[in-house]
């Protein structure tokens, strides 16, 4: 059997407004959109206008977007946020570990407390620490080095 890649996919209410947070909060890029593409699923008939909105001046699909690392898919997998009708209500069974390297933790956490996040709790085990956060839609993150 071959080894699979995949993608991590996180609902939410407002799926760019999502990942322009996490792509600064992680220092990635959003991936750029394609409006000559999507005008033309939209002429094709594939698509309709009301499958789009735009975002910061750009035609884009209504649904989702998408962030990656800036040295591309090799580095890390593509986040994808995805468009929902219904709230978050419960703890995420799945969440991102955001190691932050040689960059402070508690730099991290207060950059990203500033920008929307919410504090949920700080841990340790033996000599690992970390800050437990929610994103402004209250998706956890773990913020550790």
């Amino acid at each position: 059997m071959a080894a699979y890649t995949f993608q991590v996919t996180i609902d939410s209410a407002d799926p760019h407004t999502l990942a322009d947070w996490w792509a600064e909060a992680l220092g990635w890029q959003v991936e750029p959109t394609d409006e000559e593409f999507i005008r033309g699923q939209i002429a094709a008939g594939n698509a309709s206008e009301d499958d789009t909105t735009t975002h910061r001046g750009a035609l884009v699909w209504r649904i989702g977007a998408a962030i990656r690392h800036p040295e591309g898919l090799e580095r890390a997998p593509r986040v994808l946020f995805q468009r929902v009708p219904e709230p978050k209500t419960v703890k995420n069974r799945v969440h991102l570990d955001v190691r932050t390297g040689a960059d402070d933790p508690a730099a991290v956490v207060e950059r990203l407390l500033a920008k929307g996040a919410r504090h949920l709790h700080d841990a340790r085990q033996g000599p690992f620490a970390w800050t437990t956060l929610a994103d402004p839609e209250g998706n956890e993150l773990c913020i550790t080095h």
